[in-house]
């Protein structure tokens, strides 16, 4: 039983209204998404931020204040993943909550493996020469069938997309978009990031390292505000509109201009677009470190 010491304890009605603010906050992304999947329709670029990441939408959806805040009269969080009773008292209502230093505890290995990574990231300079080409590369030397998104086109076709690769210098440094390359593309990569030396690659330039801020942030849920999780998944969200817009498929028909890396202006373009997302990234990277050095004070 946690005590009220050291606690901000939120009252019901405040409590209450913040999460119905982050539930309509995320449900203009939520919704979209679980419409096409009852309806069976699949999208080459939204479905990416629930189908590659692991958080459901209905984890989402649901606010958590983080580690030192309790929540009054909240008996549906009883049971919840991380959560304890606070012990009940002349100013503590029953059913309050919060987030237990037992669970921040058992969560230290996780804290301090993302706190390398995100540090690591922080200090590096970002690369803004690789163009997208990830996603170049995941297609290289397939028939226009065999790819990911097989129900779009090829802008260039396979030959033209092939050719695309083929010209240019391929500088991968993010492990979950380079082990998606092609085999035949896997070479062409000028570096080996490897599935457990990501702190040793990873660099803020990178549109993936970017969009994972998200998962970073909801893997240290229900420890961190779902307001730091929603900030990171809104940007996870405008990077992959990016991604794909860059990428060889034409996905006009859904409304995407193409960014056309394969052209000067193209190239401009994607790193003009590469460097503002890297500076929306740099504070919600220094926040998720600020919440681990606090979580590890306590763990």
């Amino acid at each position: 039983m946690t005590t009220v010491a050291d606690l901000s304890v939120l009252p019901a009605e405040r409590w209450r209204e913040r999460a119905a603010a982050h539930a309509a906050r995320v449900d203009r992304y939520l919704q979209p998404h679980l419409a096409r999947r009852k309806a069976g329709v699949k999208h080459p670029v939204y479905d990416f931020l629930f189908t590659y990441y692991s958080y459901r939408p209905g984890q989402l959806r649901r606010w958590h204040p983080g580690f030192g805040v309790a929540l009054a009269e909240a008996k549906e969080y009883t049971g919840l993943k991380g959560y304890a009773p606070v012990a009940a008292g002349s100013s503590v209502p029953r059913h309050t909550v919060t987030i237990s230093r037992d669970y921040v505890t058992s969560q230290r290995p996780l804290v301090e493996s993302l706190h390398r990574l995100l540090t690591a990231t922080a200090r590096r300079p970002g690369n803004f020469g690789c163009f997208g080409l990830h996603e170049w590369a995941m297609v290289y030397r397939l028939s226009e069938d065999q790819t990911r998104h097989s129900a779009w086109p090829l802008r260039l076709g396979s030959a033209g997309t092939d050719a695309v690769v083929e010209q240019h210098r391929i500088a991968c440094s993010h492990f979950d978009a380079y082990r998606f390359f092609t085999p035949a593309a896997r070479p062409l990569n000028t570096l080996s990031p490897g599935r457990d030396d990501r702190a040793e690659f990873e660099q803020p330039g990178c549109l993936h390292a970017g969009m994972d801020l998200y998962k970073h942030a909801f893997r240290l849920s229900p420890m961190v505000s779902s307001d730091l999780v929603a900030d990171c998944f809104e940007l996870a969200w405008d990077i992959r509109v990016l991604d794909m817009r860059a990428s060889p498929y034409d996905l006009s028909d859904l409304g995407f201009e193409p960014v056309r890396i394969e052209t000067p202006e193209g190239k401009r373009e994607y790193v003009q677009a590469q460097r503002t997302f890297t500076e929306r990234a740099a504070p919600l990277r220094q926040r998720l470190i600020a919440e681990c050095e606090r979580l590890l004070d306590v763990a």
